[in-house]
């Protein structure tokens, strides 16, 4: 087993990587993913890179791309051309993002980033909430499969639970998220939410790798507009 050098993924604010052999994953999530590709392919390894804070943010806008989903397309784009050049001859598969479920929290939980926070982001020690999944690769590669990133919730340890007393909507009130709650208060005309999380920005965990202003409106803008299409 080889591994792999993250370095051109980390330069473009890609600085999440984790790397699993099929086998390990449950079963469950094993097979759905084995039923998705040919198995002539030989993909035996799952790839997921994600990112925190704002270098990919700022990467996106000097590359000067434009399409509906800059984020996406740029991590796509980086990821297949750091690909190609670090496994000449291997070949690999996009199933995140598209069109194929993959339970990315559940990939975040076993690769140690992820932790369920009160309003239902995942949450971890270094980057808090500021930081997201961008691409789910299954290869044919040979990589030395990553280790988990020990440690517990850091909401365990918060007393004070600030993003609770900061919610708008009261949408963590009753002890647990109200989902409903959340979304309706969003969608009024009044919401202090239409273009960030007032409980997100209030936990006080990786606050320094916190989104800018920019890409806060445009991560929560493409979620609002999602809510609306949606009903």
């Amino acid at each position: 087993m080889s591994l792999a050098d993250f370095t051109a993924l980390n330069d473009a604010g890609l600085q999440l990587q984790a790397v699993f052999d099929l086998d390990q994953l449950p079963a469950e999530m094993a097979a759905a993913l084995r039923s998705r590709f040919d198995p002539a392919q030989r993909q035996r390894q799952l790839i997921l890179v994600g990112h925190g804070g704002r270098a990919l943010w700022e990467a996106v806008k000097a590359s000067g791309i434009r399409s509906e989903n800059p984020i996406d397309d740029f991590s796509v784009r980086t990821v297949g051309q750091w690909f190609a050049r670090q496994f000449p001859g291997r070949t690999c598969q996009v199933i995140y993002p598209g069109d194929i479920p993959v339970d990315l929290q559940a990939l975040g939980r076993i690769a140690g980033w992820h932790h369920a926070s009160p309003f239902m982001l995942g949450i971890n020690q270094e980057w808090g909430t500021w930081f997201a999944y961008r691409v789910v690769l299954l290869a044919d590669t040979d990589l030395e499969p990553t280790r988990s990133v020990s440690g517990e919730s850091p909401c365990v340890r918060c007393a004070d639970r600030p993003c609770v007393a900061a919610c708008p909507a009261g949408a963590m009130n009753g002890g647990s998220f109200a989902l409903d709650t959340c979304i309706g208060y969003r969608r009024q005309a009044s919401s202090r939410c239409k273009a960030t999380c007032v409980a997100r920005v209030s936990c006080p965990v990786g606050s320094a790798h916190r989104y800018g202003e920019e890409q806060m409106r445009h991560a929560y803008s493409i979620s609002l507009r999602d809510i609306e299409r949606h009903g």
